[in-house]
């Protein structure tokens, strides 16, 4: 039984696992300031504390003077009540510890350490795998210490144990393939692990020595045993051993890059001991595999970061050879899935996607796009999408892994690669799922037997070096697109210099024509008033005709005017009731046409629209006489007004059953003076539609067509909601919101 009360449940979390207050029964501890070299505490299996001065006595005092943080050091070998003992100091805090053990052989050029720094350390650099070095490292720690089982294993990202090489003898169970569940190692051991390499404990049946304090000393039990070897350790652990079927165990630590990579481990059926010079050989045995660990992964990881770097370089090459949209990564020639070894990848810009590759639906990844950019990630990656994402398992089995950077937060754009499900079975040393009990002392699992999981809903894990690569990727890609807004902002300052030169010379022009366009026409009226009598009828039908065309050059010229007009005046934005804008001008069109059978289908609630209401109502007049105009020669002519809701705002919508027009030559209708139909057929001067397509782009918002032959035709706008801060419209000018 042992001597120390075991932990219950509630406390095994803050089991004192370095402050024990105890120590193994086979070596002694004298403890003493490290100051004055005053004996504060001693271990109870000295026969007295004259014993224990009289064992400090036998020391060099020099030896005593230990730097802090320095790992033990042997201070030799004395004779104490007729047998040998092998002593070792460290400092730890204000206190040196100094430990005595039974004596083991003498240092000399045969002891182990100096066979594993001559023979074993060239094998070591000669090995081209980790799983390589782990079997040499684990066939000679097996024939350093002479324990019947030693294995090696690494823990992963969720600190389960997997076992990477393993040497036993006849009648070990073997354990090569298996994993140990993370619970068998808690994190306060594993933080223990971390700062002091080895720990060895010769015998699980044993009984722990208690610290007693000296004769003018303080309470030893807060006592900090972190290095001393001879540390008693946890009852729970001591219980775990046995159920192992071990009683001898070492574990010596795999540090790497300052996290605890993996542990070797080291058991025997029967107790076992190790002397000072062994344990020191095992621990720099473990320092030079946890080196050559380092040098081999710090290899692969520039060579994979180097190799990613080209790629990355050659796609920001590729992309800015193009236009520079982000759309232009899913092109083949890039082959950005190749990139992180994704089986797909997909570009997202708002609610727009494109793919390559093998991805989830694009409605799947667009609502994904969206949960990741609300994260507010630069970089989001993930092996087990399901266990973090809400609708995570039904992108099973295509989607399991996803790894994505977002350009740009303000509109929700971001590249996303995927993985698919990679379905995992694992052998288990026991069954991992450890049942706690309600109240009293927990208990370490009891079984070692071999036991299978099968795991789902997990990809290949992405690696730092793709994650990295994707992170420069995004650097190289806000950069480019940030250098692409650069040279659109210097043309539109250009375009916008040109339109204004465009538009002076287009009212100079149009306001110098009319009055010559007038004269024409005046003088031809003069002709007609004053040689009535002397002119045949071909005469007045040429001057007719020389009328009519001023006329119509006149007509051109005010809507030439008009359309100028249109790009220099202000905006007055306001909220307009599109239904009182249209009841109105229905009946207007209905007086001028009053000869004519129009049925007038006005939808029963129009939107109220945000726009200057002057121009507003050119744009919707001249959607409504189109209408009108085109519908000449239906009876009845139907014109129907409907509402129009998009994500981008609220509009209007026009159809008539009129002659309609082809799709084909949907792009010519908002151009000036673009015609579909003969002038002797329609009238008009072909800018209307022209000043619709101004009038709606000037406040934000998109317009389009839509038309058959002989079957009608439909004319929509959609205009940008209302601005939060109410200042001017969507679209407006600089200059014109002042």
């Amino acid at each position: 039984m042992s001597a120390l009360p075991l932990p219950d449940l509630s406390q095994c979390a803050d089991e004192p696992i370095r402050t024990p207050g105890a120590i193994q029964p086979h070596g002694r501890l004298v403890v003493l300031t490290a100051d004055t070299g005053r004996l504060v505490a001693y271990s109870a299996n000295w026969p007295s504390d004259a014993a224990a001065r009289e064992a400090l006595s036998m020391l060099p005092v020099d030896s005593l003077r230990l730097q802090p943080g320095s790992g033990p050091a042997w201070l030799g070998s004395l004779p104490l009540e007729g047998r040998t003992w092998d002593a070792a100091a460290h400092r730890q805090g204000d206190h040196v510890l100094v430990e005595y053990e039974p004596g083991g052989p003498a240092a000399s050029m045969v002891a182990p350490i100096y066979s594993v720094a001559r023979d074993l350390l060239p094998v070591l650099q000669q090995a081209e795998s980790v799983a390589a070095l782990c079997e040499t490292v684990a066939r000679e720690m097996k024939r350093l210490t002479g324990f019947g089982r030693c294995l090696i294993y690494r823990f992963d990202s969720d600190g389960h144990g997997e076992v990477l090489a393993e040497r036993a003898d006849p009648g070990y169970h073997s354990y090569a393939g298996h994993r140990f569940p993370a619970s068998d190692v808690p994190a306060q051991a594993r933080e223990l692990y971390r700062v002091n390499h080895i720990r060895l404990i010769p015998d699980a049946d044993y009984d722990p020595v208690p610290l007693l304090p000296a004769a003018d000393g303080p309470e030893p039990a807060n006592l900090d045993l972190s290095f001393a070897a001879l540390r008693s350790v946890s009852p729970v652990h001591l219980e775990y051993m046995r159920n192992m079927g071990t009683l001898a165990s070492m574990s010596v630590s795999i540090v790497v890059g300052g996290r605890l990579w993996g542990l070797i481990s080291c058991h025997n059926r029967e107790p076992r001991h190790l002397p000072f010079q062994t344990r020191v050989a095992c621990e720099h045995l473990g320092r030079l595999l946890s080196l050559q660990i380092q040098a081999q992964e710090d290899n692969a990881e520039v060579a994979q970061r180097l190799a990613l770097h080209q790629r990355v370089l050659t796609l920001v090459a590729l992309m800015a050879e193009t236009d520079g949209t982000l759309q232009r990564l899913t092109d083949p020639e890039l082959a950005i899935d190749r990139l992180t070894g994704a089986t797909g990848a997909a570009v997202v810009l708002n609610d727009s996607c494109w793919t390559i590759g093998e991805t989830p639906p694009q409605d799947d990844i667009r609502k994904l796009a969206h949960w990741i950019v609300a994260r507010g990630e630069d970089l989001f990656a993930t092996d087990r999408l399901p266990e973090v994402y809400p609708e995570g398992e039904a992108l099973l089995p295509a989607c399991a892994g996803v790894l994505a950077i977002s350009i740009s937060q303000v509109h929700r754009h971001c590249v996303l690669w995927f993985r698919p499900e990679l379905i995992q079975t694992i052998r288990w040393a026991g069954d991992p799922r450890k049942t706690l009990p309600a109240h009293g002392r927990i208990h370490p699992r009891q079984s070692f037997e071999s036991w299978q999981e099968r795991v789902r809903g997990r990809s290949a894990p992405w690696l730092p070096a793709q994650q990295a690569a994707v992170s420069e990727l995004r650097q190289a890609l806000i950069a480019l697109v940030l250098r692409r807004a650069e040279e659109m902002a210097g043309h539109a300052v250009e375009l916008g210099r040109v339109n204004k030169e465009l538009e002076a010379f287009s009212y100079t022009v149009s306001h110098d024509l009319r009055a010559p366009m007038r004269h024409i026409a005046g003088y031809v009226d003069l002709v007609l008033e004053d040689n009535a009598d002397k002119l045949d009828d071909r005469a007045r039908r040429y001057l007719r005709h020389v009328k009519d065309a001023a006329s119509y050059a006149g007509q051109l010229v005010d809507a030439l005017l008009d359309f100028s007009r249109l790009g220099r005046s202000g905006l007055r934005p306001s909220a307009v009731d599109s239904a009182v804008l249209v009841e109105d001008l229905v009946e207007e069109l209905r007086q001028q046409e009053r000869g004519r059978a129009i049925e007038w289908d006005v939808a029963g609630k129009l939107p109220m629209l945000w726009a200057d209401p002057l121009l507003l109502q050119v744009a919707v007049r001249n959607l409504l006489g189109n209408a009108v105009k085109y519908t000449r020669g239906r009876a009845p002519a139907r014109i129907r007004v409907t509402a129009v809701s998009l994500p981008e705002g609220d509009g209007l919508e026009i159809s008539d059953n009129g002659v309609g027009f082809p799709m084909k030559y949907v792009g010519k209708l908002f151009g000036v003076f673009q015609r579909l139909h003969r002038t002797e057929d329609f009238d008009g001067t072909g800018i209307g539609l022209a000043n619709v397509k101004r009038i709606v782009e000037r406040h934000g918002g998109n317009v389009w067509a839509r038309g058959e032959p002989d079957r009608g035709a439909t004319f929509g706008f959609v205009l940008p909601p209302r601005p939060k801060n109410n200042e001017g419209a969507a679209g407006a000018r600089p200059e014109e919101s002042a």
